[in-house]
């Protein structure tokens, strides 16, 4: 069954009124919850972590980060010590007009991932593509497990 829309004093419908009421108290309830800056990637002081899968190949490690909108240039790509360290900006665009809602994360990004030990960190390479960073690591013989006979 529907309902007629009521119309307030400022000509929107009592629904759109009260979802807007709702989403005003969730903002508040954020801002309560994340004081220091907002929610991680959203306007947030401290960097925060793109959505990344890794997937374990037969011949390397695939690292992909959603990356939407990032130049390449704005990325930094680095290994020491076994641990793979990415990181970069979003920077906010500027608006001509009023921002009523913005949800894509912007500012400082970091992720970082420990390499397993048969990790060839010679032989990195990187590849931005249609807002995806996929980081290729290959792997070497050396590294692997090996059993160790006890004696005694």
């Amino acid at each position: 069954m529907t309902h007629p829309a009521r119309h307030s004093r400022g000509g929107l419908p009592a629904a759109l009124r009260e979802l807007e009421d709702l989403r005003t108290r969730v903002d508040q309830l954020m801002h309560a919850a994340f004081p220091a800056g907002g929610f991680p990637g959203f306007g947030a002081t401290e960097p925060w972590a793109p959505l990344a899968d890794i997937e374990d190949t037969d011949a390397a490690f695939l690292v992909e980060l959603e990356l939407p909108g990032v130049d390449k240039e704005q990325i930094t790509v680095e290994v020491a010590e076994g641990e793979l360290d990415i990181r970069g900006e979003i920077r906010e665009k500027e608006h001509i007009g009023t921002v009523r809602r913005q949800t894509r994360p912007i500012g400082q990004f970091d992720y970082r991932t420990i390499l397993p030990p048969n990790s060839d960190t010679e032989h990195i390479s990187a590849d931005l593509n249609n807002g995806v960073l996929t980081v290729k690591v290959p792997k070497t013989e050396t590294g692997e497990a090996q059993r160790i006979e006890i004696t005694g």
